[in-house]
């Protein structure tokens, strides 16, 4: 028994020792890690950030009525181009019964107060006859007869203000009936021109249209918009996160979706002091002059949506390396890489880190153009079933 107890023991142990010789075996035929390795570049490092928005014209310019009434006649469409003092529209006046009526009976006021102006002149004018056929004849002094000639020359002077009262007033009626009257030419309210050269982007109304006029307390119905269609700006939003990497100044790349392969230069010119919330994040407003737009070989319409690539940083022909190949010491936290010494073998190196874009990053100083870098991080080849 004790015999076959022994057998047992040693078969056990023997079989231990040849998987192990298999283990140690198998483990000293595998391949070893092979590092792979990158050389830096030469090349350009742009840090940026995105914002989206449309392109709209530097200043619009809104075309209102100076007086109410229903558009007769329009003279222009959108996309013509037209220059200041040029015709838009017309419109036709339909009388207001109250103003009609008020303006009415301002015309029967004044006709009474040149009525009584003109009896007051009569008599004073009788008055100075009378007193210069008596000074002629020494009866009264030099004194009462300058008296007499200046109630004449008031009463004269009062006779005339009053007429030009009822032809303003007259004028007023007028207007208020047809809109323009005698003596207006050019400058009747019923035209409605350009107030400045442009392009026509929009005309809202049509023939038949009632308008309202622009006063203190309307801003009135815009019957055209005018535009430089030259001056074109980029008028966008950046969220909150980015808005602090952000100043006035910074250059822009402007891409427009409905033009492709082309790119608009801009600088970026107003930050919005406010935020506003946009389905719970913070947007800001910014705006961006575009540069050297040259409307005769490409014309961007009013409105395009577009977005903005707001250049934070640059560096142009400087060593660059990937952002990958960079390692961090854990108790430093600076950036080193391990640069190939021999056949797989690494020293590391520090270097010193300026722009990245998030993909590229650039290198000041630690490696050359000719080192070899450990690409540390490689990704090993999936492993087929077969292989397992």
């Amino acid at each position: 028994m004790k015999k076959t107890k022994t057998i047992i023991i040693l078969v056990t142990i023997a079989v231990l020792f040849l998987v192990s010789m298999y283990w140690l075996y198998s483990k000293n035929i595998e391949d070893p890690v092979v590092y792979e390795t990158e050389k830096p570049m030469m090349g350009s490092v742009v840090k940026k950030t995105v914002a989206t928005g449309s392109i709209v014209p530097k200043e619009e310019v809104l075309i209102k009525p100076n007086i109410s009434g229903i558009i007769d006649e329009i003279f222009v469409e959108a996309g013509e181009v037209v220059k200041a003092g040029d015709l838009i529209a017309k419109v036709k006046v339909v009388p207001n019964v109250s103003s009609l009526n008020s303006a009415k009976s301002n015309i029967n006021s004044v006709r009474t107060q040149v009525e009584t102006a003109r009896l007051a002149f009569e008599n004073q004018k009788n008055i100075y006859n009378r007193q210069k056929e008596l000074f002629e004849k020494g009866v009264i002094s030099a004194n009462e007869f300058d008296t007499a000639q200046l109630s004449y020359d008031q009463a004269q002077q009062r006779l005339k203000q009053e007429q030009v009262g009822l032809v303003a007033a007259n004028q007023n009626y007028d207007i208020v009936k047809t809109g323009t009257t005698s003596g207006m030419g050019s400058s009747a309210n019923t035209e409605i021109r350009a107030t400045v050269s442009g392009m026509v982007l929009d005309v809202p109304v049509k023939t038949g249209n009632q308008v309202i006029e622009s006063n203190n307390f309307n801003d009135g119905t815009t019957i055209a918009t005018l535009a430089d269609v030259d001056k074109m700006i980029f008028e966008g939003k950046v969220d909150e996160s980015e808005v602090g990497k952000i100043k006035e100044g910074l250059p822009l790349e402007i891409t427009v979706g409905a033009i492709t392969d082309k790119t608009f230069d801009a600088e970026l010119d107003y930050i919005a002091p406010k935020g506003v919330d946009e389905n719970g994040a913070i947007q800001f407003e910014i705006k961006g002059t575009m540069k050297n737009l040259d409307t005769t070989t490409t014309f961007i319409r009013a409105g395009l949506s577009a977005n903005a690539s707001i250049i934070l940083a640059k560096a142009e022909n400087v060593l660059t390396i990937k952002e990958a190949l960079v390692q961090f010491d854990p108790k430093t936290e600076k950036p080193f890489v391990e640069v190939m010494i021999g056949d797989q073998k690494f020293e590391r190196r520090d270097v010193e880190l300026g722009v990245s874009d998030g993909i590229d990053v650039e290198v000041k100083s630690g490696v050359s153009k000719d080192d070899n870098i450990k690409v540390w991080n490689q990704l090993k080849p999936a492993q087929t079933m077969s292989g397992r």
